[in-house]
C-alpha cells in the first residue's frame, strides 16, 4: 500500500538534538542560602516585634540608616550597583545555555553525547597534515561554522574537499559551514576558496 509507506517513514525520523545546557546548582545553591538566611532572620525578627518584644539592634539600624542617608551617598551607590551587577550576573545564569565550547553530535540509540570544538579542529588539523602543498594551517571552530586559513600552494577546493568529508564523519547535529581561504604567497592576498 502507498499509503503506508509515509507513515513508516515518519516513523523513522531521527531524533532532534537539544542543545547542552550547564548545570547551575553551584551558584542557585549559593543564591538560595543566601536568600534563606536573610529572609529567615527578618522573619523571625518580625515575628518577634509583632510578639511584644523590641526590634533586634541591627533591624533597627538598617532602617534607620534607609531613613537618614541621600539617594547620592557613595554607600548607596556603590550598594545599588553591586546588586545591579549581581542581579544581572544571576539573570545570565539563567539565561545563558552554557557549554558553549561543545558541540552536539547526532543522536544515536537514545543516547546523546558531544565533542569539544578544540577537539574538531584538531581533528581538522590532522587531516589536513597529510595533505601536500600547505605550508601553514589555521583552523577557527565556531558554533555554525569552521574556518580554514592555508598557505601554501595546495588546491583550496582538494582542502576543502577533505575536511568536509572529515566533518561528515563527525556527526555533528548541526552541520557546520566550512570556508576555506588560501593566503596566497608573500603579498597575504586572501582568495575565497
Amino acid at each position: 500500500m502507498v499509503s503506508g509507506e509515509p507513515q513508516e517513514a515518519s516513523a523513522e525520523r531521527p531524533e532532534k538534538a537539544r542543545r547542552l545546557r550547564a548545570s547551575r546548582a553551584g551558584a542557585a545553591a549559593l543564591v538560595s542560602t543566601a536568600v534563606l538566611v536573610g529572609a529567615g532572620a527578618l522573619l523571625y525578627d518580625v515575628i518577634a516585634v509583632r510578639a511584644g518584644q523590641p526590634a533586634r539592634r541591627w533591624r533597627a539600624q538598617i532602617a534607620d540608616e534607609l531613613a537618614t542617608r541621600h539617594l547620592d551617598d557613595l554607600g548607596v551607590l556603590v550598594g545599588a550597583g553591586v546588586a545591579a551587577l549581581l542581579g544581572g550576573w544571576l539573570l545570565w545564569l539563567a539565561v545563558a545555555p552554557g557549554l558553549r565550547r561543545w558541540l552536539v553530535l547526532r543522536p544515536y540509540g537514545g543516547t546523546s553525547a558531544a565533542v569539544d570544538r578544540a577537539g574538531i579542529g584538531h581533528l581538522l588539523a590532522d587531516r589536513a597534515a597529510g595533505l601536500t602543498g600547505i605550508d601553514h594551517l589555521r583552523i577557527r571552530v565556531g558554533r555554525r561554522r569552521v574556518r580554514v586559513t592555508v598557505s601554501g600552494p595546495a588546491d583550496p577546493a582538494s582542502v576543502q574537499r577533505q575536511l568536509r568529508e572529515e566533518l561528515a564523519r563527525v556527526g555533528v547535529a548541526r552541520p557546520l559551514r566550512l570556508d576555506v581561504r588560501t593566503v596566497a604567497g608573500p603579498t597575504g592576498g586572501e582568495a575565497e576558496g
